[in-house]
This record gives C-alpha cells, sequence and structure tokens, in this order.
C-alpha cells in the first residue's frame, strides 16, 4: 500500500509555473488594469519627487526627512516588486510565474515589507525623541544615529524572509499550480506543497513574529508616549501643532499595519480569500501612494521644497 503511494508521488510532475488567479475575474480585467495603472504611476513620481526634494533642498537635511527619503525608495521598489507584473497579467490575460519568479517575489516582497516596518518603528522613535525629548533630539539623533538606524533596519529586513524561503524551498511542488491571489504570498505558496507543510507554517510565524513584532510595539509605545504629551500641551495651539508634525506618519502606520493584521490574523478559510485580497491591496497597493500624498499635501515644508524646486527649474529654462 505505501510502495503504491510513494511510486505515485515520484510520478507526479513537479510544476514548472504557477498560476496566479489575481481577483478571479476575467471580465473586469480591462476595469482594473484602467483604475491600478494611474495608481501605480501616481505612486512611483510622488515617491521618486519625495527622494528628488530631499536630496536636492539643504533645509530637508534633517532625520525626519532622510527617513522618508529612505521610506519613499523603498516604497518604489516595494510596489515595483508586485504591480508591474499585475498590470501585465490585466493587459495581457497571462496569469503564468514561474517558480522561480515567484519566490523571487516573494523574497523581495517579504523583505521590503519588513523594513518598512522598522523604517516605520525609527520614524515613530523619531518623533517620539523630536516631541517628548526636544531638548535632547539633536544628540539623540545626530546623523551617525540615524545612518546606523536605517542600515540596521535594511539589513535586518532580510534576516527573517531569507530563513522563510529557506524553509519554502525546502517543500515539494507537486500538485495543483494555482495561486489563489494576486501576487506570490506567503500562505497560498506553502498550500501548494504536497508535503507536511505544518512546521514551515508555525516556523514561518514564529520567525515573522520575532522580526516583525518588536517594531511594532516600538511603534505603539512611541505614539503613546506622543499622544500622552500632547495632551499635557496646555494650549490648543500648542497641541494641533505637535499633532501635525507626526500625524502623517501616524496615517502610513495605520493604514499599513491594519491592513497586515486584518489579512495575516485572520484565520486561513476559502470564505475569507476574497476579502483578504482586497485588504492586501491596502499595503501593497495604498500605502505607497498614501505615503508623498500625506507627506507633500500636509507638509508646508515639502511644499515649500517643490515651490523653490520648481522656481530653479523654471529659471534655468528660461
Amino acid at each position: 500500500m505505501n510502495l503504491d503511494v510513494n511510486s505515485e508521488e515520484e510520478n507526479q510532475t513537479a510544476p514548472v509555473a504557477f498560476i496566479l488567479l489575481d481577483f478571479n475575474s476575467e471580465d473586469l480585467q480591462t476595469l482594473f488594469s484602467i483604475l491600478f495603472l494611474p495608481i501605480y504611476l501616481v505612486t512611483m513620481a510622488g515617491n521618486i519627487l519625495i527622494i528628488i526634494l530631499v536630496v536636492l533642498n539643504q533645509h530637508l537635511h534633517t532625520p525626519m526627512y532622510f527617513f522618508l527619503g529612505n521610506l519613499s525608495f523603498l516604497e518604489t521598489c516595494y510596489s515595483s516588486t508586485i504591480m508591474p507584473r499585475m498590470l501585465v497579467s490585466f493587459l495581457t490575460g497571462d496569469r503564468t510565474i514561474s517558480i522561480n519568479g515567484c519566490f523571487a517575489q516573494l523574497y523581495f516582497f517579504g523583505y521590503l515589507a519588513a523594513t518598512e516596518c522598522y523604517f516605520l518603528a525609527v520614524m515613530s522613535y523619531d518623533r517620539y525623541l523630536a516631541i517628548c525629548k526636544p531638548l535632547h533630539y539633536t544628540l539623540l539623533m545626530n546623523s551617525r544615529i540615524c545612518i546606523m538606524l536605517i542600515t540596521a533596519s535594511w539589513i535586518s529586513g532580510s534576516l527573517s524572509i531569507s530563513l522563510i524561503i529557506f524553509l519554502i524551498s525546502q517543500l515539494r511542488f507537486c500538485g495543483p499550480n494555482e495561486i489563489n491571489h494576486f501576487f506570490c504570498d506567503l500562505i497560498p505558496m506553502i498550500r501548494l506543497s504536497c508535503d507536511d507543510t505544518y512546521f514551515v507554517e508555525i516556523a514561518s510565524f514564529i520567525v515573522s513574529c520575532i522580526g516583525i513584532l518588536p517594531s511594532f510595539l516600538i511603534t505603539l509605545t512611541s505614539y503613546a508616549f506622543i499622544i500622552n504629551s500632547i495632551l499635557r500641551i496646555a494650549s490648543t495651539t500648542g497641541k494641533q501643532k505637535a499633532f501635525s508634525t507626526c500625524s502623517s506618519h501616524l496615517t502610513v502606520v495605520a493604514c499599513f499595519y491594519g491592513s497586515l493584521m486584518i489579512v495575516y490574523i485572520l484565520p486561513n478559510m476559502n470564505s475569507l480569500s476574497d476579502l483578504k485580497k482586497v485588504f492586501s491591496l491596502f499595503y501593497t497597493l495604498l500605502t505607497p501612494l498614501v505615503n508623498p500624498l500625506v507627506y507633500s499635501l500636509r507638509n508646508k515644508e515639502v511644499k515649500e521644497a517643490i515651490k523653490k524646486t520648481l522656481f530653479k527649474m523654471f529659471n534655468r529654462i528660461y
């Protein structure tokens, strides 16, 4: 009996590619491409604009904008990991992705998502020092510390996902090859393995928690202290000014972590798969879009930098 089962498994052919089912609606492919393409272009343009402004404008050479520039660079890479392939799929109808391509997409998505968690923690700590420890801010957040924090974030982001990718690479894929998602996400990909995936799922969950939970707690704690300090300010004007310095960052944090928790905390049930795909759009599509919008539209310094940059460009042309 066991020999028959083993021989049957050996005769199964491993798939050479996966099929991403996207949103399971061929009739809406054109509509999705018309909707998502402008969002992707605005996301890229907005984040690249933030990077250029931070590099070219001397008065934006501060810790807050140094971190913002790195976040914008990360968002351009993060969005480009998923959106171009999805847009091509909408336009051509080709939903296939090679197994190596799927592993690569999963790696870069996981790496950049984890790094963004660290960036948000660093930026929340920066706002905590600026609001709660203003007299010591320049000492505690000098250029050397900024570089160390951002370098540690880039490096740490790759550690947990590298281990997860190693664990998944040990699995055999010899059954169905359809991933019920619009990108190669962890759980939908693991579910296609013909091996027992219990250990891999548990190990991936533990590794993810160890890698991401501390950054979330730092972000949460920082904002708890920030809000507490703002509430202690006597004047209404002072409260509004203090809150305006961190409200933009808080918007990005809420959008990113809120959607992540909904997707990965809800049980893995088929009835919730479509709901999870919708919420996945928040941290893969909307967060990279929200980042440049909230920082440019709600920040006076960025608005002034845009005006000065455009004025210099206009003078050079004419």
